[in-house]
């Protein structure tokens, strides 16, 4: 434990045993998990018996697990400290990541065999403080995102002996390292216990109300937004006013492009990054499945011929994948305009997640389905062991949920769809061989003209960071976009609560301050102490828990 490996290992996320079986399969050499309550992801879906299974099926397909052990603590959580160790010291995982000091000092001191690993949320920035962690007995440092790549050179140089773990690929938080009070005062939900809301990506609108007396708001409209100027004023830089500038639509002030340093992914390569991490606990089988792929061929393809290295091939995958525009981040040391997406908060891609093979029987594929396909749909299968892909098109579906032909399905109760070997020009043999159970299937989406406009504005803000782009074609497809976002805008609202107190799901989740404050959660709370660890109140079809002591 603790040796440097020779090649820099592809780290991926799992959500849940499938999602990590789905990473496994599409390349990761190492896969990170852990239980809602235990960790600092809230939505996870890992129960102790999971966990277990996970790493004895990662196991056996030669990946490592990493197991994230990195709440900050409170005091009760220190009572289940000592099951959660004892159990998984039996399965022997590779690396335990961990943030709390106190944490740490535990696992050490009663698991001494256990490789640890130092969580992002500990933030790292500096070489100085991999070396204090090296001391404590830490063999691996992951690093806080905003580390630049020179920063990240040094630290490479001056701490040659541990192991170093950098974000390579997810989603950004808009303030440091995901320490954010947005989502608390928005809807009370722990930003940095793996619950935040988002509210850095919601719509903001400024208004403005008269100060003779009048209530009624002067929205900032086609009317009015020529007869007003709005300027702010920071306290110590008086006469120092910064104009606020917004049209009729509002804007996503705070809202991130996502990460993606695959351009750059041979400089990580090159110097050493022994841990190259993506983000995305919380994202679709999809995600994980076709960023695994991607980043696994590129990673094969550098230490092939690392010479005649070209990440173009890999960024073509990746922008198949739903996101929302990417960006280098701090990858040169500070953030530009680029790395922001002002216009527009929603995850888009031309492709989109159709489904995946369920299962193989003799003479067919056994379809499950994630989004609608209708007849005349080109399905594109996914090989987890070629890189070669195979489309299909397809005119009915033999739906064997319902025992039914039809030209349409539509996701939502998990239907699934028969898709016989004779509809393939391939053998049976290399079908049953390329797209084993598990292996994603995607399909083409059909786009308004605001969505090819964004796709086109975010690839140009990625050249515009790599030096490639130009600036007068970054602003007329930016002018471009808003008058198609003008064109198409609708009135909408949001399923599920995105404000106040009424967002509780009554569950059990560890960030939730009303849960686990609220009086009308008391008996809720009594109950949860008789769960397992990683298990969360009952929910009913409306999302709703249903156990007794929140039913009172």
């Amino acid at each position: 434990m603790g040796i440097r490996p020779e090649r820099s290992e592809l780290l991926m996320p799992a959500g849940n045993l499938q999602k990590l079986k789905m990473a496994v399969l599409y390349g990761a050499d190492a896969v990170y998990l852990g239980t809602p309550d235990m960790s600092l992801r809230t939505k996870s879906d890992f129960s102790l018996e999971d966990v277990v299974e996970g790493i004895e099926f990662a196991h056996e397909h030669g990946v490592r697990v990493y197991l994230t052990l990195n709440l900050f603590s409170h005091n009760k959580d220190v009572p289940k400290l000592k099951q959660y160790v004892e159990t998984v010291r039996k399965v022997q995982p590779d690396g335990v990541i961990i943030a709390d000091p106190g944490v740490f000092q535990y696992v050490k001191q009663h698991a001494p065999d256990l490789e640890l690993h130092i969580s992002t949320q500990a933030n790292i920035c500096s070489w100085l403080s991999v070396k204090f962690w090296e001391e404590q007995g830490a063999k691996l440092c992951v690093l806080a995102r905003e580390v630049s790549f020179e920063e990240l050179t040094e630290i490479r140089e001056e701490c040659p002996d541990i192991k170093l773990e950098a974000f390579v690929h997810g989603a950004m938080c808009m303030t440091y390292s995901g320490r954010c009070m947005l989502s608390n005062f928005m809807s009370e939900r722990g930003a940095n216990q793996g619950n935040c809301s988002n509210s850095c990506r919601w719509n903001y609108k400024v208004h403005m109300k008269l100060k003779d007396g009048t209530i009624q708001d002067l929205e900032l409209n086609e009317h009015t937004r020529d007869m007003f100027e709005f300027l702010l004023e920071e306290g110590i830089r008086e006469g120092e006013l910064m104009p606020i500038q917004e049209d009729e639509r509002g804007s996503y002030i705070l809202n991130s492009k996502d990460l993606c340093l695959m351009p750059k992914l041979d400089d990580y390569l090159r110097i050493g990054v022994d841990s190259l991490k993506v983000e995305g606990r919380n994202k679709s089988q999809y995600y994980v499945a076709l960023v695994a792929r991607a980043y696994r061929m590129a990673i094969d393809d550098y230490y092939a011929d690392p010479e005649n290295w070209d990440p173009a091939p890999y960024m073509e995958e990746l922008n198949t994948v739903q996101g929302r525009g990417y960006t280098l981040a701090f990858h040169e040391g500070r953030l530009t305009n680029h790395a922001h997406n002002f216009e527009n908060t929603s995850t888009l891609a031309e492709w989109e997640f159709a489904g995946l093979i369920a299962k193989v029987e003799e003479d067919a594929f056994i379809f499950e389905v994630k989004n609608r396909i209708e007849a005349g749909d080109v399905l594109e299968f996914i090989s987890p062991k070629s890189r070669e892909t195979m489309l299909l098109r397809i005119y009915e579906f033999e739906d064997i949920t319902k025992n039914v032909t039809t030209t349409v399905v539509n996701a939502g109760q998990k239907p699934m769809v028969r898709i016989p070997f004779a509809w393939f020009d391939q053998e049976t043999e290399e079908l049953i061989r390329q797209f084993p159970e598990m292996s994603v299937v995607r399909k083409e989406r059909a786009l308004t003209k605001e969505q090819w406009d964004r796709l086109k504005f975010d690839k140009e803000g990625l050249k515009m960071e790599l030096g490639k782009g130009s600036e007068k074609r970054y602003f007329e497809m930016r002018d471009k976009l808003v008058e198609s976002i003008e064109e198409s805008n609708q009135d909408r609202k949001f399923k599920t609560p995105r404000i106040g107190v009424e967002g509780c799901c009554g569950r059990g989740c560890n960030g939730c301050l009303i849960f686990w404050n609220d009086p009308q959660y008391e008996k809720a709370r009594e109950l949860m102490k008789d769960k397992k660890q990683g298990e969360m109140l009952a929910k009913n079809s409306r999302g709703k828990a249903t156990d007794q002591a929140v039913a009172e």
